[in-house]
């Protein structure tokens, strides 16, 4: 029996794909052959994948498994598996975010939730990295839909940093991290109005840091440079670092002072994980996924007023029992993050889906069609 992995893109330091290149080695461990097919990689990726042309026609016994965050070939290829099939639901960022910055993207986006809509019928069970994910599913007429939120590989977190990026950063200024891709959703133009009152009213030693790649979408990280530069941020005031080697990234959570998240469109948000982990307090916008994710834990604002949220900001920065609550109750969450059983959840999934020798499977776990 055959458990393999589709995915339109594989990249390294990508959330989807490092959750496939966990998930591979956990059906490994359990005795089955499994492998990750798609359609591009990163270069140093090629040898520890497949393109999807040499995917095998798959037994009626095999799982495949789509990874889906946007419109592909894959889904088209998906449909016609003679396999169980099973989808693992990442989002689709909503179209109207990209309008006026690239109607490509909004076609793109457009066009990866209609199908996303067309595969519900032919999928035995959809997975989703958290309940708002899992929502959409369900809105969408999926059958079977569980909550499997990405899959982690926590030792991944515990591996040295760079000790010259992080004594680089430790100065006087107060550090503001974002990590995440430089696209509308994400609200970064919001994080720069925050730093700007920051600057001018609480402290001029403010330092805005973005992690994440600034190539997705040109015309809206150009519109930013020009709002910090409107704004008069000094270069030493907003840092955009494009996309970073793990250490450096590890070395910015342990520098930084205060994660800030105003996304307004999350179908997981890892960083906020990352951050507990590496007991970064957060601050984060209650929209999407946000509070599914932090269960609880950090801090959510509700409203963008810039100035509460700056004034917020150097609360927790500063304020050593606050922060040190904020800390406590991220590092209870995180806890519950490890402890909730993705293995077992899995094994069971296998299991059932073994079990099943014809029709589709009700969300009882019942079989449904004709029997034998």
């Amino acid at each position: 029996m055959r458990i393999d992995q589709l995915l339109p893109a594989y990249h390294r330091g990508d959330a989807i794909g490092d959750e496939a290149t966990s998930l591979r080695a956990f059906f490994r461990s359990q005795g089955f052959e499994s492998n990750i097919y798609r359609l591009s990689c990163d270069r140093e990726l090629e040898g520890d994948s497949l393109d999807f042309a040499a995917f095998p026609s798959p037994r009626p016994e095999d799982i495949a498994i789509l990874h889906f965050a946007l419109a592909s070939p894959l889904s088209r290829a998906f449909q016609s598996l003679a396999c169980h099939r099973v989808l693992i639901h990442h989002n689709v960022t909503a179209p109207e975010f990209f309008s006026g910055f690239s109607e490509e993207m909004v076609r793109i986006c457009r066009r990866g939730r209609e199908e996303l809509r067309s595969l519900a019928e032919v999928t035995d069970v959809g997975l989703a990295d958290s309940r708002f994910n899992a929502q959409e599913l369900s809105d969408l007429g999926f059958r079977e839909v569980h909550v499997f939120p990405l899959y982690l590989d926590f030792s991944k977190y515990e591996r040295p940093m760079n000790g010259f990026v992080h004594r680089l950063y430790r100065d006087e200024r107060t550090n503001i991290l974002f990590v995440g891709r430089v696209v509308p959703n994400k609200k970064i133009e919001d994080l720069i109005k925050v730093t700007f009152y920051y600057k001018k009213y609480i402290s001029s030693l403010v330092r805005l840091i973005i992690v994440g790649k600034t190539s997705s979408l040109p015309d809206y990280y150009r519109s930013l440079v020009r709002m910090a530069d409107d704004f008069l941020l000094e270069p030493e005031e907003i840092e955009f670092t494009g996309h970073i080697p793990d250490d450096e990234l590890f070395a910015l959570y342990r520098a930084a002072d205060v994660f800030l998240s105003l996304s307004e469109h999350e179908g997981f948000c890892l960083p906020l994980v990352e951050s507990m982990i590496f007991d970064l307090p957060v601050v984060a916008f209650k929209s999407t996924a946000v509070p599914d994710t932090l269960g609880g834990a950090g801090v959510l604002i509700g409203r963008k007023k810039v100035a509460e949220i700056a004034e917020l900001v150097d609360l927790v920065a500063h304020e050593k029992r606050i922060r040190d609550r904020i800390i406590a109750g991220q590092r209870e969450r995180l806890a519950g993050l490890k402890a909730e059983g993705r293995e077992p959840f899995l094994r069971w999934l296998i299991d059932r889906l073994r079990e099943k020798k014809g029709g589709r499977l009700k969300k009882n776990g019942e079989r449904s069609g004709k029997s034998e």
